[in-house]
């Protein structure tokens, strides 16, 4: 049986509201059965300190995402052993060949995405849906990706198609942005702490 999945990479360092928000939100308007959460053993852009145990941030994760059944925590980037998005995607892609996938992104990581390795590929492997984050939206709609395949912008009114598209297609989704911030979370915890 094919399904409409909406993928989510990250840290995860830790999960949040936000990312609940925002997975909660994807359901919703791009009609998926399932957000998978797929928490990064490591971001190649990030460094590695104050990074929590991949163990912890997976646990946490599930816990965060508890309240939601049709969000997987996954632990799927670990297990074929993928650093990049790219070949993530086209992993996926081949493993689950009957699903449609759709890539989530904040606005924050679409102004991000020309530095992560090939990301034109990753605009032409899957469709992806990008959520505003405050102060980054008018940016990232401006940036290079959103220019480099403006023509290739869904409207958000159709957001609920994105996923039977053909990539390369993209949408904004319409929504009120979460100020969530795992920075903010781990250095209120350190301050506690």
């Amino acid at each position: 049986m094919d399904k409409r999945i909406g993928l989510l990479g990250g840290s995860f360092n830790p999960a949040h509201q936000g990312h609940l928000h925002l997975s909660q939100t994807a359901l919703e308007r791009l009609a998926l059965d399932e957000v998978w959460w797929m928490v990064s053993p490591q971001n190649p852009l990030k460094s590695a300190d104050g990074m929590a145990p991949f163990a912890e941030r997976v646990a946490k994760a599930r816990i965060a995402a508890e309240s939601e059944g049709r969000i997987v925590v996954s632990e799927i980037e670990r297990e074929m052993g993928t650093r990049y998005t790219i070949d993530t995607l086209r992993q996926l892609r081949v493993r689950f060949p009957q699903n449609h996938f759709v890539f989530l992104l904040g606005a924050d990581n679409f102004i991000q995405l020309p530095q992560w390795r090939d990301w034109g590929a990753i605009m032409r492997t899957v469709p992806i849906a990008i959520f505003p984050r405050p102060s980054y939206s008018y940016r990232a709609l401006t940036g290079r990706a959103a220019k480099r395949f403006a023509r290739f912008r869904v409207p958000d009114i159709r957001a609920h198609r994105l996923a039977e598209r053909r990539a390369p297609a993209w949408v904004f989704v319409g929504m009120a942005p979460d100020a969530t911030s795992a920075t903010r979370i781990r250095q209120r915890q350190a301050h506690i702490g």
